[in-house]
């Protein structure tokens, strides 16, 4: 065959295009532009939400395994965990039974032991719910209005509660208002008793420390009192009822300079955040008034004549 009749180009297999640079500047360019259009003039977002639409049913088959996997898991967890919190509930079903029983059988003890010494009853007290309005203006003073006054048969003097313990006092009655002083103003003190020892003291609101504490004063250094222990009412003011919880036991600082302990106490109401609480009646209205003095006996000579001291 002759050499001038062979064909010198290229197969089209050969055939070479655009250099891969020219390609990489061209595909580069047109990524930043469609990333500038897209974020300032939001020219895929049809595209987009066109394209998701249309995956969205192959998303959603390809995700029901593992949405049925966490479905089991969480059932069959569950599951377990309702077991053991029935279980723990019977517990402390029997627990409570039991408890019961013995609070029937001590009250049953209690009353007997009462009519066989002839002691006065407890008494009782009736309450008042009522809604806390506003915390006073006054900065240095913990007080708060609730929405009941002397329309409402609320009285001086009356012990008010929360959920969790004692809470304050009623210092002053309005016709449609009343304000209470709490547990943790400085003004304000209660006699409570330490459910452990048994020993009585004073509580006092304490602002210096920290907010919303106060402090178990004039107990000796070598007092009887550790971190958690509880306070309660004693009763012996005949404002409270006993029994209330006061506070817990938070800090004791015995000083060897001092012959008394400084004692911080948390308060075990929420003296921050009370929305609902309870007002008593004072256990005052219920106490048999003071008896008179007796008049001192008056002395005569043997004519009949009253001596003078």
């Amino acid at each position: 065959m002759p050499l001038g009749t062979l064909d010198r180009a290229p197969p089209p297999f050969f055939r070479q295009g655009p250099s891969a640079l020219s390609k990489l500047a061209v595909c580069s360019a047109l990524a930043l532009f469609l990333m500038v259009a897209d974020s300032r003039f939001k020219v895929t977002q049809p595209m987009r939400i066109a394209l998701g639409t249309v995956l969205y049913p192959v998303q959603w088959l390809a995700l029901q395994p593992v949405h049925l996997l966490q479905v089991g898991g969480e059932y069959f967890y569950g599951l377990n965990s309702a077991q053991r919190s029935k279980e723990d509930a019977f517990k402390k079903l029997g627990l409570q039974s039991l408890k019961a029983n013995q609070v029937e059988q001590l009250t049953l003890e209690n009353e007997r032991l009462r009519n066989l010494l002839d002691l006065r009853a407890r008494m009782h007290t009736t309450g008042i719910a009522d809604q806390l309005l506003y915390y006073a203006a006054d900065p240095y003073s913990r007080k708060v209005i609730i929405d009941k006054g002397q329309l409402d048969r609320i009285s001086s003097g009356a012990p008010v509660l929360d959920e969790r313990g004692v809470l304050g006092q009623v210092t002053r009655v309005y016709p449609t208002v009343s304000e209470v002083t709490l547990i943790t103003d400085r003004d304000h003190a209660i006699p409570v008793l330490n459910t452990r020892t048994g020993a009585r003291g004073v509580a006092f609101g304490d602002t210096t420390s920290q907010t919303d504490a106060i402090e178990l004063r004039y107990m000796a250094a070598n007092a009887d009192a550790t971190v958690g222990d509880l306070l309660t009412t004693s009763g012996v003011d005949g404002v409270y009822p006993p029994g209330l919880p006061v506070a817990r036991v938070e800090k004791v600082d015995r000083r060897v300079d001092t012959i008394f302990a400084r004692i911080y106490c948390v308060p075990a109401a929420l003296v921050s955040g009370a929305s609902h609480v309870l007002v008593l009646e004072p256990l005052s209205d219920q106490v048999p008034p003071r008896p008179a003095p007796e008049a001192p006996a008056v002395k005569r000579n043997k004519r009949g004549e009253v001596q003078k001291p």
